[in-house]
């Protein structure tokens, strides 16, 4: 079985349920760490996904699900705490009696330095977590094709979203499947398109990735940040799988409990579809399968509703299929997925063995 370097994935990826209650100065626990990257969304109400990270620091937000550029919003998120985070009273964070959900990654060791490549070298500002696959990079755009920018990661990033902070601009995503040729703008629900101006039709590397000279990613003096995952076995896995159009659909193997889903369709234009193992059942019971809690992320501000043509089974080892909508499940469709969990057996890089 699937072995991992990950004693505890809860210690670099957790989600965290709350309900807000109007307060300036809340402090919220129970992360299990100090998180850099706090992805909150408000699961009543038709407001914005808010979006902090360490490396561009509290109180400035981003929206997943538009093009704005960054935002400070005071009264947002205002800490990050060594076990959660410290919020205050806007609505998009902690509206009085509104159930909320945070998505929470670690990163932690910080450098800064200069970008290489076709161009003029720019500055960049990092916070990298290795063990976890992780990385935030900061980076300042130079028009040039072939503008290279290090991540740290110390192995090729396989998922990668891109964001102009200063512009209304859409969000970029990488994932290796679509290859190097290809992008989706996760805040629209587009299919993805072939545009080498976005990663310069180069694969990323174990050291940096290649950018094109396009205004998305790369133009001149502008601010970016990019989000960057590489995975690791037995905790994160990024990959695609085919759907059937039936209620007894595809199992994906992943080799972990999984815990957080991120699900994109690539034949057509469609939503993102978040899943995890907080939110989930048909009467508010939470953590239970089947997962039925349709919630479109990055394109879509909607309220989270319930739905079985959504279902997916969080299992030990994988997902499996439950629904039969066409977002998460179309007969001969390709689904894009980024998947977080737990190995249940051979942590410690110790792979178990039978008796």
């Amino acid at each position: 079985m699937a072995y991992s370097t990950i004693n505890k994935s809860s210690l670099y990826h957790n989600g965290l349920l709350y309900t807000g209650n109007g307060a300036t100065g809340r402090a919220l626990t129970g992360v299990g760490f100090q998180p850099d990257l706090v992805w909150i969304k408000n699961r009543n109400a038709t407001t914005p996904h808010v979006l902090q990270d360490s490396v561009r620091g509290v109180t400035k937000t981003i929206n997943p699900n538009d093009g704005t550029g960054d935002d400070t919003i005071s009264n947002g998120l205002t800490a990050f705490g060594s076990d959660g985070f410290t919020i205050g009273g806007n609505g998009s964070f902690n509206q009085n009696g509104e159930d909320f959900v945070s998505w929470n990654w670690k990163a932690g060791t910080t450098g800064s330095g200069t970008t290489t490549g076709s161009g003029t070298g720019t500055s960049y500002s990092y916070s990298v977590n290795t063990t976890a696959g992780f990385s935030i990079i900061k980076y300042v755009g130079n028009g040039t094709a072939g503008h290279t920018i290090p991540h740290h990661l110390g192995a090729a990033p396989e998922w990668i979203w891109v964001k102009d902070l200063d512009a209304t601009v859409n969000w970029q995503m990488y994932h290796k499947l679509m290859g190097n040729q290809y992008t989706t703008e996760t805040n629209i629900n587009n299919a993805p398109f072939s545009s080498n101006s976005r990663w310069n039709n180069t694969t990323p590397s174990s050291t940096v990735v290649t950018l094109g000279d396009g205004n998305n990613t790369n133009n001149n003096g502008t601010n970016y940040i990019m989000y960057a995952w590489t995975p690791k076995t037995g905790y994160s896995y990024f990959n695609k799988y085919t759907g059937n159009g039936s209620s007894n659909g595809t199992f994906v193997y992943t080799g972990f409990k999984t815990a957080f889903l991120w699900v994109k369709r690539v034949g057509t234009a469609d939503n993102n579809y978040l899943k995890d193992n907080k939110r989930s059942g048909t009467s508010n019971q939470n953590g239970f399968n089947p997962n039925e809690v349709q919630h479109p992320s990055v394109n879509n501000n909607n309220a989270e509703n319930k739905a079985s043509a959504f279902g997916i089974d969080l299992l030990s080892n994988g997902f499996k299929i439950r629904g039969n909508d066409a977002g998460i499940n179309a007969n001969g469709n390709d689904y894009l997925f980024m998947a977080f969990g737990q190995t249940l057996v051979g942590t410690n890089n110790i792979p178990a063995t039978a008796r």
